[in-house]
C-alpha cells in the first residue's frame, strides 16, 4: 500500500473511533485497524464515510500504510491484550518508529514496557487520556510519558487534538518511563474522590434535610456558577433534572451499587508503597466497596440500630455549611495527591511539575474545574510550594470553610448519616496542622513488644533508643 498516513491507530471501541475523527478534524490522515473487521467496516461506512481516514483489515496493511517512522497508536483493553499487540508489532515496525498506549495502563507496566521496546530501537510513549467519549471527540487532556526520544515527532497530533485553557493545549509532555500514566492514575484517584465528595453533599440533603432531586438540583446549579465550577458538578445538576418515562426522577431509581474499574485502588495502593496519606481518595474508594454489599447492608439495615437520618438545623445553613464542607475536603485531596506526586518522582527520578500536571487538567478531563486555574497559579508562582494548604490562596479559604465544614461532619455524624470523605479529610487537616500527635504512644509500644527503638525529643533527628519500659 502507497505511504501516506500520519498515524495508525488500533482499537475501534468508542475512545479509539473519537479519537480519529478528532485528528482527521485537524487535517492529519489517520489508518485505523479493528481486531474485528467488522467494526472497521462500519466505522468507515459511518462516521468516517466522509474523511481521509483510511481503513487497513491487518496488521501488515496498517503498518505498510504508515509514513516512516511510523507512529503507531493502541486504544485497546489494559494488560495482557497491550504487552499481546506489542508482540505482534514488533517484527513488522523498524528502529526509530513509535508506538503510543493510550489506554489506562498500569504505570509499572508501561516503565517495563519503555525499557522492553528501547531494546528493540522502538520508542515508546504511555500516555494518559482523560474526557470520556466526548473529551475524545472534542478535545481531552492529554499526559503523555515514556521515553523522551519520540515526543518531537508524535507532539503535534496530539497538541493539536487536546483541549484548550487559556489558550493552552492541555497536553505536555510530563516525564520518563510510567510518568504519564501515574499521573492519568492519580488523576483518576481524585476523579472518585471528586465525585465522592458530590455524593455526600447529595445524601446531607437527602437524608437529612429530606430534599427531592428537583429541590437539590437548583442548589448544584448555584454551586457550578461559583467556586465549585466543575465539569462533574455540571453533570449533577442535570442528573438532578432527568426523569423516567413515568416523571418519576431516574436517579431514584438507580441502584446504589457503584462499580470501579481500579484506577481508584492504584492510586491508593501506590500511596501506600510512598507512604503518603491519600486518605480521601482511600475513603472513596472503599465507599464504593461497602456500596456493593448491597445484600449484607439490606440484613444489617433491619438488626442494626442507630439515628434517623434528620437534620433539624435551618436547611439555608446547613447548604451553606454542606458547600465549605465540599471545598474543604476538595482542596485536601487535591493536596494529598500533589504530596503523592512529589514522593513518586522523588523515587522514580521523573521531575514531575506539579504545575504543569494542574495545567493539564484545566480543560478536556473528567475532573477538570475552575479550581485547577487556581492551583497552576499556585505552583507557577511558587514551583518550590511544600504543600497546597500553606499557599496562600488555600491555606485562606480553608481557613474561611473549616467552620461550616466541622458543623457539617457533626451534624453528619450526630444523624447517622455515613460522610467518609468529609471526616477523613477533616482528620487529616487537623492531623497536619498538629505539631504534636500520639505517635509517642505508639512508638513506646512498638519499642515495648519488639525492640523497634524511637527517637526523643530531647536528641537530635537520627539518634535512636531503646528502653525497658516495665515499669519500676
Amino acid at each position: 500500500m502507497a505511504l501516506h498516513a500520519d498515524i495508525g491507530l488500533i482499537g475501534l471501541a468508542v475512545m479509539g473511533r473519537n479519537l480519529v475523527l478528532n485528528m482527521a478534524d485537524h487535517g492529519f490522515t489517520v489508518a485505523v485497524y479493528n481486531r474485528t473487521s467488522q467494526r472497521t467496516v462500519e466505522f468507515l461506512s459511518g462516521d468516517a464515510s466522509q474523511t481521509s481516514i483510511i481503513g487497513t483489515h491487518s496488521l501488515e496493511d496498517l503498518v505498510d500504510t504508515l509514513e516512516r517512522p511510523r507512529i503507531m497508536m493502541l486504544m485497546i483493553k489494559a494488560g495482557r491484550p497491550v504487552d499481546d499487540q506489542i508482540d505482534a508489532l514488533v517484527p513488522l515496525l523498524e528502529r526509530g518508529d513509535i508506538v503510543v498506549d493510550g489506554g489506562n495502563s498500569r504505570f509499572t507496566d508501561t516503565e517495563r514496557r519503555t525499557a522492553r521496546l528501547a531494546d528493540y530501537g522502538i520508542r515508546f510513549i504511555g500516555m494518559g487520556i482523560s474526557g470520556g467519549e466526548d473529551g475524545a471527540r472534542h478535545g481531552p487532556s492529554i499526559m503523555p510519558g515514556g521515553n523522551i526520544a519520540a515526543w518531537p515527532q508524535a507532539e503535534s497530533i496530539f497538541r493539536s487534538i487536546a483541549a484548550e485553557a487559556d489558550g493552552e493545549p492541555c497536553c505536555e509532555w510530563v516525564g520518563p518511563g510510567g510518568a504519564g500514566h501515574y499521573v492519568k492514575m492519580v488523576h483518576n484517584g481524585i476523579e472518585y474522590g471528586d465525585m465522592q465528595v458530590i455524593a455526600e453533599a447529595y445524601d446531607v440533603m437527602r437524608r437529612g434535610l429530606g430534599l427531592t432531586t428537583a429541590e437539590m438540583r437548583p442548589i448544584f446549579t448555584r454551586w457550578n456558577q461559583g467556586r465549585l465550577d466543575s465539569f462533574l458538578i455540571d453533570i449533577t445538576q442535570d442528573i438532578m433534572g432527568t426523569v423516567d418515562a413515568d416523571g418519576t426522577p431516574l436517579l431514584d431509581r438507580v441502584l446504589d451499587a457503584a462499580g470501579q474499574k481500579g484506577t481508584g485502588k492504584w492510586t491508593v495502593v501506590a500511596s501506600m508503597d510512598q507512604a503518603m496519606p491519600t486518605t480521601l481518595v482511600s475513603e472513596a474508594v472503599y465507599a464504593r466497596i461497602v456500596s456493593a454489599l448491597l445484600d449484607e447492608r439490606s440484613v444489617a439495615a433491619q438488626v442494626l440500630t442507630g439515628p434517623t437520618g434528620e437534620i433539624r438545623d435551618a436547611p439555608v445553613a446547613v447548604v451553606a455549611d454542606l458547600e465549605d464542607a465540599l471545598y474543604a475536603s476538595k482542596i485536601v485531596s487535591y493536596a494529598q495527591g500533589f504530596m503523592l506526586f512529589e514522593a513518586a518522582s522523588e523515587e522514580y527520578r521523573w521531575n514531575l511539575d506539579p504545575g504543569t500536571i494542574a495545567s493539564l487538567w484545566r480543560a478536556g478531563c473528567i475532573i477538570r474545574s475552575r479550581f485547577l486555574g487556581d492551583i497552576t497559579a499556585a505552583y507557577r508562582s511558587n514551583p518550590d510550594l511544600s504543600n497546597l494548604l500553606v499557599d496562600g490562596f488555600f491555606r485562606d479559604a480553608v481557613i474561611a470553610a473549616e467552620p461550616g465544614w466541622r458543623r457539617t461532619v457533626a451534624r453528619a455524624v450526630t444523624a447517622g448519616i455515613p460522610i467518609p470523605a468529609y471526616s477523613s479529610a477533616l482528620a487529616f487537616y487537623d492531623a497536619y496542622r498538629s505539631d504534636r500527635l500520639p505517635a509517642n504512644l505508639i512508638q513506646a509500644q512498638r519499642d515495648s513488644f519488639g525492640a523497634h527503638t524511637y527517637e526523643r525529643t530531647d536528641e537530635p533527628r537520627g539518634r535512636f533508643f531503646h528502653s525497658d519500659w516495665r515499669p519500676l
